[in-house]
């Protein structure tokens, strides 16, 4: 039995397991620029909670079988989108737990709406010289050029 349970059965509730019982099954969304920190913050956040964490971006490179870089290069952009719409769709599907969306979900309208009907979104924000400075440090992410302005 987790920590959180066990005070919960004793009486003495969380901060932590306060906020899982206020999300009422919906998931927590973190949204923002890539190299905004939604998989790094999401990891932590969903350990504190102690809630399941959820790579939307690793969801869809298992769902492809390849990578997002080889997605973009051999299928489009507009395939990627579709399926990432698709994959966050059925991970929200999950319940209670943090997803970290890839950095382009949000500008799809679709995904924007089952995101509001199924989970709380939470913008995560840097200054542009930090997310250029993120995005620079790793070779597997679509190149940013036109997506980040």
């Amino acid at each position: 039995m987790s920590e959180r349970v066990m005070q919960q059965v004793a009486g003495t509730a969380t901060p932590e397991a306060a906020i899982v019982a206020a999300l009422k099954g919906r998931a927590i969304v973190l949204v923002g620029m890539m190299g905004a920190g939604k998989s790094s913050i999401g990891r932590r956040l969903a350990q504190r909670l102690d809630i399941p964490f959820v790579d939307a971006d690793s969801e869809i490179e298992i769902a492809a079988g390849m990578s997002i870089e080889d997605i973009f290069a051999t299928r489009g952009e507009p395939e990627f989108r579709a399926g990432e719409a698709r994959v966050i769709a059925r991970v929200l599907e999950g319940g209670t737990q943090v997803i970290a969306t890839g950095g382009g979900a949000f500008m799809n309208a679709d995904t924007r709406a089952v995101i509001t009907a199924k989970g709380i979104s939470v913008w995560l924000k840097a200054d542009f010289d930090v997310l250029m400075r993120r995005i620079k440090r790793r070779n597997d992410r679509p190149q940013p050029h036109d997506r980040l302005i």
